[in-house]
């Protein structure tokens, strides 16, 4: 342990092919994340008229994400320059960490919402509405603001973004990454054996059932692949806190947690990637020319809620 808080004062060094990484990551990042958020932002805005609990969640997951985008810029060029954590710094972190976390709790959320709509649709007619879905959301942002705020006025590192060893780490895994993940995972899972059993009935709805277990699947594999890295490092971290760790550990750690954000990130992009493939709304503004009996084909509660 004392080893672990002495290489925590030296401040191991990323090592050099690790930051050219990061800022391949972020520039690409950035460029189809503003691209395909900036299509996402038109749509709703532009071409969708009718609030839903679809609508609102995934509004404010637009958000987040275009929030996340604007900061990468500057979270490359402070990575790179390996800036202090002056007011610029501090700033830019609070914006990327609040709407990362924002942007991980309303996925959560709309997988929530799903499984009540599928396991649960006499409750869902009564405990769904646009207003408290807006509500939520708005409870979401508040306390993760606040959560973020206190957390980030504790960091002691000594650079921009740098893992700060000192910091106590179970808090950061249980609620940043964990509970979302867990959440997530049952939903998905219950949803899927559901719609599974109701494919043994030889339901008319047999083809939109099998896409939307597909859409489910996909998106659940999505979520993993991006933040199951991150949640191995803060994972890692957390072990290392209690049991101590040699230099060269913490170092490896470093070098895997730096990619694993640049991982994480990347959901930005696949987020407004699955609008078109999960929302009913997007999918009818984006192709208004459709037949009227696909349309109706469409009206499945699935084809509403986001997977």
């Amino acid at each position: 342990m004392n080893e672990a808080s002495n290489c925590s004062v030296t401040s191991p060094e990323l090592d050099h092919h690790v930051r050219l990484v990061e800022l391949m990551l972020y520039s690409l990042i950035f460029f189809f994340g503003a691209l395909f958020n900036a299509l996402a932002l038109w749509v709703f805005f532009c071409k969708m008229k009718k609030w839903t609990e679809t609508r609102v969640y995934v509004i404010n997951l637009v958000f987040a994400d275009c929030f996340v985008i604007c900061t990468l810029p500057c979270v490359a060029y402070l990575l790179w320059s390996k800036s202090t954590r002056n007011e610029l710094c501090q700033f830019i972190e609070a914006m990327y960490f609040i709407n990362m976390v924002v942007s991980i709790y309303i996925v959560s959320f709309i997988s929530v919402d799903r499984y009540v709509t599928i396991k649960h649709p006499l409750k869902a007619r009564t405990c769904r509405s646009p207003s408290k879905a807006a509500l939520l959301c708005g409870l979401l942002w508040v306390c993760v603001t606040a959560g973020a705020a206190f957390q980030l006025g504790q960091r002691h590192a000594a650079l921009c973004f740098q893992r700060d060893h000192a910091a106590p780490a179970a808090l950061s895994l249980l609620l940043t990454l964990t509970l979302p993940l867990v959440v997530l995972t049952f939903c998905s899972t219950e949803v899927i054996r559901n719609l599974k059993r109701r494919l043994s009935t030889n339901t008319p709805e047999e083809k939109l059932i099998q896409k939307a277990v597909h859409i489910i699947y996909a998106n659940l594999i999505v979520f993993l692949i991006c933040f199951l890295p991150a949640y191995l490092g803060l994972l890692a971290r957390f072990i290392m806190q209690s049991v101590g760790a040699t230099c060269f550990l913490l170092h490896v750690l470093n070098n895997f947690s730096s990619v694993a954000r640049c991982i994480a990130t990347s959901n930005c992009c696949l987020d407004s990637v699955s609008y078109y493939f999960v929302t009913k709304e997007f999918h009818e503004a984006l192709l208004p020319h459709k037949p009227s009996t696909e349309e109706t084909g469409q009206t499945h509660p699935l084809q509403t809620h986001p997977c």
